[in-house]
């Protein structure tokens, strides 16, 4: 197991003109005995070199040869060399009375019996119970039977115990040490010592859409994956293509980007422990196909019903988009941007009047592959002066008809006709309560009455519309039908689309 970096007795300054007691030594390391320091978690981690001068300080007092424990770790995850004698060594500690021989001492700056120890310390604990176990090939899941040293008010001397080799201080002696929070945690610090990585599940794909079970792309995709395992433990992650490694990176990583070959493929992620352990996720379907979408009914425009103005001729654009694999959506590109989905296929917009404006969409399918179409049209608004009369028609004057003016008729049989070469037409009328009906013609062939009435007064209506596949000339004629009771009809002319 790799050793993790540790500051020396010289960097965080121990004095050693303090003692001159020679270091003692076991043969082995059988087991790590947590433990913490029972001081605040508040520290500031640049005050840690501080702090471990403190302890061994404190430790001199009492009468010990130096420092109790073999190595101090921060809240931050800063591991610091304890009782000298070096680090690789088999240095006997005075960490679990009784049992500090053939032991190693671990204690985190701090109190952990109710708050637990910050996740960076955690991990230096695992990192650094894995170097020390692995010099002398312990398995950190294992066991071990330990015979007490000293009776220690907990084992009388030479009772014989069975201890995991990753364990608390209280394990061995009489004592809350390392925390009841820290000591709940210990199952978590042996797996993350032991390996492999736990934790590991891929999490998104980016560049893809899932339908179903499988994840549609181009063929580009970003695979993001998380682990539970703090990322110092791992040594790589690697994304699996079909059995195969496609793309390496480090422990720290949490993402990789690979190319896919047309066709389906499974994918997974694989993460090495530095144990050398791995784990592999479930592996997710992705198929990378560059079909793009079909426009299999190109868009059209017509008029439809809506309030008309000459900034806002309110219009249907419709179309019909497919995709074998899976329609995403599609967008409208201009004269605005709007998205819709896949069952979409009208939109109601309005264009100026008198102005070309053209539509373009754009087919976007599940796996990423576009398609684009477009039509053009523009709106006309023909006043109803230049329609020809028959019959009795007044001038109306408001600033809520179409230029100003309007022409109302209560004769029956009055009319007015407009003649004009488009693909599309629409009625613009005036609505009240007291509104009659009107029969329309289309080119000498009768095609709809309308009822004008409406409980809420409305100008610059288009109440009727009809459209053609396509632009050609055509009459449109209205006739007043004289309803009993509310015979009149006002109308502002005409918009049609060319």
């Amino acid at each position: 197991m790799p050793q993790p970096p540790i500051v020396s007795r010289a960097a965080w300054g121990a004095d050693e003109s303090l003692n001159n007691d020679a270091p003692e030594y076991g043969t082995t390391i059988n087991a790590v005995f947590i433990h913490h320091t029972a001081q605040t978690n508040t520290y500031s981690c640049v005050d840690s070199p501080a702090i471990v001068r403190g302890l061994r300080a404190l430790h001199l007092n009492q009468g010990w040869k130096d420092i109790g424990y073999n190595f101090v770790v921060d809240k931050c995850g800063t591991i610091f060399e304890g009782r000298k004698g070096g680090i690789d060594r088999p240095v006997i500690g005075a960490q679990a009375e009784g049992f500090n021989t053939n032991t190693t001492g671990i204690a985190v700056i701090g109190t952990y019996t109710a708050e637990d120890a910050p996740s960076a310390a955690k991990a230096s604990l695992a990192r650094l119970a894995a170097w020390k176990l692995g010099q002398y090939k312990v398995d950190p899941l294992g066991k071990v039977t330990l015979t007490a040293g000293k009776a220690n008010g907990k084992f009388a001397l030479g009772q014989s115990a069975v201890f995991n080799r990753i364990s608390g201080h209280r394990d061995a002696y009489a004592t809350e040490c390392p925390g009841t929070a820290l000591y709940n945690q210990l199952p978590t610090l042996r797996a993350w010592t032991a390996g492999p990585v736990a934790g590991l599940a891929i999490k998104t794909v980016t560049g893809a859409t899932l339908s179903g079970s499988t994840y549609l792309t181009k063929g580009s995709i970003t695979v993001n994956w998380a682990a539970t395992t703090p990322t110092s433990l791992i040594t790589k992650y690697e994304v699996i293509v079909d059995g195969k490694s496609v793309a390496a990176k480090t422990g720290t990583a949490t993402s990789a980007a690979v190319t896919l070959a047309a066709g389906g493929h499974t994918v997974q992620v694989r993460a090495t422990h530095q144990s050398g352990k791995t784990t592999t996720t479930s592996s997710i379907a992705v198929t990378a196909e560059t079909t793009p979408p079909v426009f299999s009914t190109k868009p059209t425009l017509s008029l439809r019903t809506g309030t008309v103005d000459t900034t806002a001729v309110p219009v249907t654009l419709a179309w019909k988009a497919t995709d074998a694999a899976g329609l995403k959506e599609v967008r409208l590109t201009a004269p605005a941007a709007k998205t819709y989905g896949p069952t979409t296929a009208s939109a109601s917009l309005t264009a100026n009047s008198g102005a070309a404006t053209s539509f373009s969409l754009t087919a976007q399918d599940l796996a990423g592959n576009t398609a684009a179409a477009a039509t053009s049209g523009t709106p006309v608004i023909v006043q109803e002066t230049a329609a020809t009369k028959t019959g009795a028609w007044t001038k109306k004057a408001s600033s809520s008809y179409l230029g100003g003016a309007s022409l109302s008729s209560s004769a029956k049989n009055a009319s007015l006709s407009w003649t004009f070469t488009g693909r599309s037409v629409a009625w613009i009328v005036s609505r009240a309560a007291t509104s009659g009906q009107a029969v329309i013609y289309v080119d000498g062939t009768k095609t709809a009455t309308v009822d004008l009435k409406s409980s809420a007064t409305a100008y610059r209506n288009a109440l009727w519309t009809k459209s053609w596949s396509s632009a050609g000339k055509h009459t449109v004629k209205i006739v007043v039908s004289a309803t009993s009771g509310r015979p009149a009809v006002t109308t502002d002319g005409i918009a049609y689309l060319r």
